[in-house]
């Protein structure tokens, strides 16, 4: 087939859409498809193709909510243009869908539209958007949907459209597909001992993946006296959720009396991340902290201390692909507080690398757990906009009773892992979409054991 895939970005910019539009797209290269992805220019993007897969950029930026600015007549003409066997639209509220309402009717090719959650569907400015969507959809030859109940989902079956499937998110096989979980590699590059607890969460933009609430969250779990590192994985240049953000968080809460007077700063060369240091309870006036050299100077496991080593540890990093891959596999714990979610691609990828989960119940989270039996739910608020808000106080609870309960933990992973392995890698994902693009509707089995929180 000749298939054109559209997305707001692009490879090599990072994001769970671009992700996914990734796997699918060089899968079907690998199935000896035609492929062409039409998304947003990048300037890093030197080499088209990129692993078979043709990308067409497009400055264009904006929805139709806030207004879509640059290049849309030349993006109109390229689709009602293209020739080929099918079109996949990823994503509403974003310019390469949104640029396509008035020419609909012009594509000739088979189109297929993944709603990707409508994040702000309960965002008053977006109320005429909503309005106007359900004429839209119907012009769609086919849907994806990720998840069995959510908004999108729901959305579709209240305005009576039912040429649909349901197709989850995954994990990729390559990525994931190693036989041993640890090496300890990333420890000892990152200076991690080998008998800390390691605890990671990753996502961008940092402010909504909830890094700030698991912090908190850390700062108040008490693990019985074992260390513990916690990562926090993200793009933190692109944000203004920073150091001075951390240290005043962390700064506030009596557990900090069980962190050394230690310091450790990291650096991961070849990388823009820096790691944040995890601030002690203030010396008293016989003892000083020694004053650090710049993060700029220190190398991969290089550690500066003036007394004993801090019990706890935050690393703030913007770890290359390769190394976030080796630190779901590193990790004992993942957990994550997302804000605003549809079908977060890292609870997937926590249980390909065997890393039990708890995640906050944003998006279909609910269902991921009970799909791949590989974590579970912890308790949290949704407002009326439908945002997560989680209480660092329960979620430091849910790691405790967590980190406990090891064996627990041990079985979780484990069933992650075999969900993975037998329902949700890219390739087996990649083919169900091969079958929606000739025309089928496709209904995948997604079900396993509900999965227990620790403590019950």
């Amino acid at each position: 087939m000749k298939l054109l895939f559209c997305c707001e970005s692009y490879w090599p910019h990072r994001g769970g859409v671009q992700e996914v539009i990734r796997q699918l797209a060089e899968r079907m290269v690998a199935a000896g498809h035609d492929v062409t992805v039409a998304a947003r220019t990048h300037p890093d993007r030197k080499s088209e193709p990129h692993n078979g897969v043709k990308i067409v950029g497009f400055d264009v930026s904006g929805n139709l909510v806030t207004g879509i600015r640059g290049e849309v007549e030349r993006y109109r003409k390229f689709l009602t243009d293209f020739d080929g066997d099918a079109i996949l639209i990823k994503a509403a509220q974003q310019w390469s869908f949104d640029a396509l309402w008035d020419v609909l009717d012009q594509i000739k090719a088979r189109k297929i539209f993944v709603p990707c959650g409508f994040s702000s569907f309960y965002e008053p400015s977006y109320q005429d958007y909503f309005q106007q969507l359900p004429d839209i959809l119907k012009q769609f030859d086919h849907l994806v949907f990720y998840a069995e109940r959510y908004r999108d989902i729901d959305f579709a079956r209240a305005n009576g459209i039912t040429h649909f499937s349901i197709v989850p998110n995954g994990a990729s096989e390559t990525e994931f597909g190693r036989e041993s979980r640890k090496d300890g590699q990333l420890r000892r590059e990152l200076g991690i001992p080998e008998t800390d607890l390691v605890l990671l969460t990753v996502g961008a933009p940092v402010g909504a993946k909830g890094h700030e609430s698991v912090a908190e969250a850390f700062a108040k779990v008490d693990t019985g006296g074992q260390g513990a590192t916690l990562i926090l994985n993200g793009d933190w240049l692109a944000t203004r959720f920073g150091a001075d953000r951390i240290r005043a968080l962390l700064q506030r809460f009596g557990s900090l009396n069980s962190m050394q007077k230690g310091i450790r700063l990291f650096r991961d060369a070849g990388v823009n991340g820096v790691i944040e240091r995890l601030f002690p309870k203030p010396p008293s006036p016989r003892s000083k902290v020694a004053e650090l050299p710049s993060a700029a100077t220190m190398q991969v496991g290089a550690a500066t201390t003036a007394l004993a080593p801090a019990q706890k540890t935050v690393l703030r990093l913007d770890l290359p692909r390769e190394k976030v891959v080796d630190a779901f596999f590193e990790a004992d714990l993942f957990v994550f507080a997302s804000k605003v979610e549809y079908s977060p691609l890292v609870l997937f990828e926590s249980a390909a690398a065997g890393t039990p989960f708890l995640t906050v119940p944003a998006g279909n989270a609910a269902e991921i757990v009970r799909w791949t039996g590989g974590g579970w739910l912890c308790p949290a608020e949704v407002d009326d906009r439908g945002y997560i808000k989680v209480s660092p106080d329960v979620l430091a609870r849910e790691i405790e009773s967590g980190i406990r309960s090891p064996d627990h933990l041990r079985r979780l992973g484990e069933a992650g892992r075999r969900a993975w392995q037998e329902r949700f890698t890219w390739l087996k994902i990649a083919q169900s979409y091969e079958r929606i693009l000739r025309g089928e509707t496709v209904m995948l089995p997604m079900q396993s054991e509900p999965a227990r929180g620790v403590g019950g």
